[in-house]
């Protein structure tokens, strides 16, 4: 029973809220007409106030902005559920709690605190330790360091940065951490990079993304000789990039070695709440100190990392700012305390473990496809999944043991790797658009370079990742990897063409996942470069246009908004059947055709001119010539006027017509006589492309028959015996009324003749048929 009813309504109060702001039905005309309305543009305080309806209702409009209209399903924020009221509930609880009396709230806030740091380290098997709650999940790492420092340094709360210049503090970061994260520290802390190292992973032995222990050891021994005190090391239970686990045992020996602290981090962490834990992740239970990042296994919004740690002094924990003796401060952890109590122990369990679930059902799905390589820690247990396109070549040794699908090691030049990297770039994107609750992502590695990785760790709780998901996922990788082995194979191809086509070039452009670039060479006749440059834009522009309007499966575009090359054609991806040779000359034959229509039009204008000024110089010509014929007298106004009344003058008019397609002047005097205007010479017709060849029902151009000549030959056959049979369906004589005329007479004739011929190739046909097809023909002979 709820005692407070400030309690009661703050609850339905969140709950009105959440489903006004989660209320995504809105009008297609509203949002034009708010498109770009007065009240989207800041203005003045209103002095009136606004109620709260009308406030949710502008947080609304903000939330979901003009970009959702078009796509509305890729920005869709995430789904918050039942623990996710929880979690939003909680901030608004501790705004309330926040106004208690100083000795309730003390109690209140040690409650929560205690109860939470208990449930998170039972959890997660971290025996006595401490709990930080922070927002930012690398402020717990910050807090730590600091705890070393005053640990280390006995005079560090009195003479501050001055006891650093003895023996400077040194941090060891994996080369495989989050990018910038020792340069945030430094910063932080007020050091100089010269007190952050970074170490190596493996080159020779066990895992490309693991530190390398031995080179570890080496680094800690050259920083000891050299006067410098090894402070921290940070450790990853799975790298951002790969989700591989460092040699924890190892490390927290060495650091115990050289009275280190070993700090962790990492998504395999989440993974000490299931039953099975590796080895290599229960290792860390035994770490001075780890940061959980909740929020983002559990689906929880707004929830604040968590930081465990053991350190005896409370006092230095209070200096390093671990710790605080602010009430308000501890309520920090009130939402995650109240998200916790809804899902239960069995409910965390339960997300952590259906994402392991996922990642596995992927990992065993990926070892059966052809041309994909995974990069996995375990093969057993592998929360994160790292996977690319990579075609072996056949000097290679080609095994379809599950073993293989490791971490490629092959040696690639750099122009290959630079192939592959846009591939798998265009693979992963594809795959993150065709399945969105799928979660995949694309990551840079150092050694694989551009991969597809799927973390359902951090993804599948939010987006509510499923088995069928991770199945959908499969089955588009599997409809995209022909894809993307038949367009490596036929870029060569592609390049080899263009290259041997006069008017082509071949623009290499590694970074555009396609066929390739190809631009149409305009033949310049002393032009200066920028009436040159505008004539390749207008010809390589007009030839996407005719290419697009063209029925194909290719998909041609002017390439990436960015970094992409000028006056080119980019071709997409392409499918097997693809014809090379007829794509490269039709790309030639039709920007052949574009540059004659455009010199046609050129010179058509100048012959025009031409044209006129003859025409002009002609008609004056004629004019003198009248008046020597008609005489000076016909030219006086009132005599020639009588002359021509007693003697008229019998003149044909004469004027010029331009004949466009002979490019000359005619007279129209034939015009005159005839009363209708000549058409002059017919033009010539239109060539046709010599490319055009005899396709199939349904057959698309650029498209090769992958059919055998067996099949051509009895398709040939059967369409012989079809037109037998029409031929004889037809009556053989006219009517006794008819007569039949010559024309009819040899068109007769010659069907004869063409049935007689079909006749005899369909019984040479025949006899390559079975018996049974024989008999088949000679009964329905008979029946007709």
């Amino acid at each position: 029973k709820m005692v407070d009813p400030t309690l009661a309504e703050m609850g339905k109060n969140l709950n009105e809220a959440m489903k006004m702001l989660e209320d995504n039905q809105r009008k297609v005309e509203e949002e034009n007409e708010k498109k770009y309305v007065r009240k989207d543009i800041p203005g003045p305080l209103q002095g009136s106030g606004q109620d709260m309806v009308s406030i949710l209702q502008l947080v609304q409009n903000l939330m979901h902005g003009e970009e959702e209209e078009e796509t509305s399903q890729a920005y869709r924020l995430q789904n918050v559920g039942e623990q996710g009221h929880m979690a939003l509930l909680g901030h608004s609880l501790a705004a309330y709690i926040s106004v208690l009396d100083r000795e309730r709230l003390r109690k209140l806030t040690t409650r929560i605190l205690s109860d939470t740091t208990l449930w998170l380290c039972r959890l997660f098997r971290y025996e006595n330790g401490s709990a930080y709650y922070h927002e930012d999940d690398r402020e717990g790492l910050l807090k730590i360091c600091r705890l070393v420092i005053h640990t280390r340094y006995e005079d560090y709360t009195v003479e501050g940065f001055n006891v650093l210049y003895t023996k400077q503090p040194v941090i060891y970061i994996s080369s495989a951490a989050r990018t910038g994260l020792g340069q945030a520290l430094c910063n932080q802390l007020g050091l100089p990079l010269s007190c952050m190292c970074r170490v190596p992973c493996n080159t020779m032995f066990g895992s490309q993304h693991q530190m390398d222990v031995a080179l570890l050891d080496r680094l800690i021994k050259d920083d000891v000789e050299s006067g410098k005190l090894p402070l921290l090391l940070v450790a990853n239970a799975g790298t951002p990039g790969a989700g591989h686990t460092d040699k924890l045992g190892r490390l927290k020996e060495l650091c115990e070695q050289y009275n280190m602290w070993l700090h962790v981090e990492g998504v395999n962490l989440a993974t000490l709440a299931l039953g099975y834990v590796s080895s290599s992740v229960l290792a860390a239970t035994k770490c001075d100190s780890m940061t959980l990042t909740l929020g983002s296994w559990l689906g929880l919004p707004a929830v604040p990392a968590v930081t465990l740690y053991r350190h005896e002094d409370p006092s230095l924990s209070l200096a390093a700012g671990l710790t605080s003796s602010q009430p308000v401060e501890k309520l920090r952890a009130l939402p995650l305390w109240l998200s916790l109590q809804y899902l239960g122990h069995d409910g965390i369990v339960e997300r952590i473990k259906h994402a392991s679930q996922l990642s596995q059902r992927l990992l065993e799905n990926l070892k059966n496809l052809d041309f994909i390589k995974t990069s996995v820690e375990d093969e057993l247990s592998s929360p994160v999944v790292v996977f690319k396109f990579f075609r072996e070549y056949s000097n290679r040794d080609q095994t379809s043991h599950p073993a293989q699908a490791s971490t490629i090691q092959h040696p690639i030049i750099s122009s290959e790797r630079l192939i592959y990297d846009t591939f798998n770039q265009w693979l992963g994107e594809q795959l993150a658009q065709l399945v969105p609750a799928s979660g995949v992502d694309v990551v840079e590695l150092e050694d694989e370079g551009t991969c597809v990785r799927f973390s359902p760790l951090m993804t599948s709780a939010v987006l509510g990742t499923e088995i069928q998901d991770v199945d959908q996922l499969v089955d588009c990788l599997k409809m995209k990897i022909p894809v993307l082995t038949s367009t490596l194979q036929l870029r060569e191809e592609f390049e080899q063409e263009v290259r041997r086509t006069v008017g082509l070039l071949y623009i290499e452009d590694l970074s555009w996942p396609g066929l390739g670039v190809v631009r149409y060479n305009y033949h310049s006749d002393g032009k200066n470069n920028d009436k040159q440059e505008k004539e390749l834009e207008k010809i390589n522009t007009e030839l996407l246009k005719k290419l697009n309007e063209l029925e194909s499966d290719l998909t041609f575009s002017l390439g990436p908004e960015f970094g992409g090359q000028k006056n080119c054609v980019y071709i997409g991806m392409v499918t097997e059947d693809l014809d090379v040779s007829e794509l490269v000359e039709t790309i030639a034959a039709t920007g052949r055709e574009i540059e004659e229509n455009s010199r046609l039009l050129e010179n058509m204008t100048e012959v025009v001119r031409k044209g006129i000024q003859e025409a002009q110089l002609q008609l004056q010509k004629a004019n003198e010539e009248r008046l020597l014929e008609e005489g000076l007298l016909r030219q006086i106004p009132v005599v020639g006027s009588v002359l021509n009344w007693f003697s008229p003058f019998q003149a044909s008019p004469k004027g010029r017509t331009f004949n466009l397609t002979a490019g000359s002047l005619e007279s129209t005097e034939s015009t005159y006589v005839s009363k209708a205007q000549g058409t002059g010479t017919t033009p010539p017709p239109t060539p046709t492309s010599s490319l055009a060849k005899q396709r199939l029902p349904g057959q698309k151009i650029f498209k090769r028959s992958l059919r055998s000549s067996d099949a051509l030959s009895e398709t040939s056959s059967a369409s012989h015996c079809d037109d037998l049979e029409k031929m004889d369906q037809r009556p053989p004589t006219l009517s006794p009324g008819q007569e039949r005329g010559p024309l009819e007479t040899e068109k007769t004739e010659a069907q004869e003749e063409a049935a007689q011929a079909t006749k005899t190739d369909t019984e040479d046909a025949q006899s390559d048929k079975s018996p049974h097809d024989c008999a088949k023909v000679e009964e329905q002979g008979s029946q007709r």
